[in-house]
């Protein structure tokens, strides 16, 4: 089986996130997408992400309508900071007949040289990298292991769906229904 690997704070997970999954399925032979939710991202503060159970039952009311997405809080077991080799290599371990190949971002294929083992997730896994706005002149761009995925650019954020809910505006239409709902009744990010 091939995996596809979201891996996100999801802070909350928003229609932009589940266009890019769809996009990924049409695209590509992945039999599956996998929405890792990430505890503690090394590259953000860990003080204004939702409780990592939180953002998972968001994440799985966001996708309970579609088989082929999954829910994984796989980082929720493993040592923090979460570093995306070691999840590679957890899940490899666990699932030995699954191939997993990583989804980022562009704009954060310039910055992916930083990513500890970055090589090895390139040469092992390989990445699904789609736009996002500005692209970089990343020479990662031709590597054999990249594949470019063709997504619709939403310039929708979770730092704007936070900011909404704080000043009391609307968020409809930014997130499933379901996922609104849930962030309403438990009164997260006021």
């Amino acid at each position: 089986m091939k995996i596809g690997l979201f891996f996100g704070s999801f802070n909350p997970i928003h229609h932009g996130h589940l266009i890019i999954a769809q996009a990924v399925l049409n695209q590509t032979d992945v039999d599956q997408i996998w929405f890792v939710v990430s505890p503690q991202n090394p590259h953000k503060p860990s003080k204004s992400l939702l409780h990592e159970f939180d953002r998972l039952d968001l994440v799985e009311r966001a996708i309970a309508d579609n088989y082929q997405f999954k829910s994984s809080d796989i980082e929720f077991h493993l040592t923090k900071p979460s570093y995306t080799i070691h999840t590679l290599t957890h899940l490899s371990e666990k699932f030995p007949s699954y191939a997993f190949k990583l989804i980022l971002g562009g704009d954060n294929l310039e910055q992916f040289k930083s990513w500890k083992n970055y090589d090895k997730i390139l040469d092992y896994f390989g990445l699904y990298v789609y736009p996002r706005g500005e692209q970089t002149m990343s020479d990662l761009w031709h590597h054999p292991q990249v594949t470019r995925i063709e997504a619709p650019l939403l310039q929708i954020s979770a730092t704007y769906i936070r900011q909404c809910i704080q000043q009391g505006k609307s968020i409809k239409y930014l997130l499933p229904d379901s996922v609104e709902a849930l962030i309403h009744a438990k009164k997260f990010y006021i």
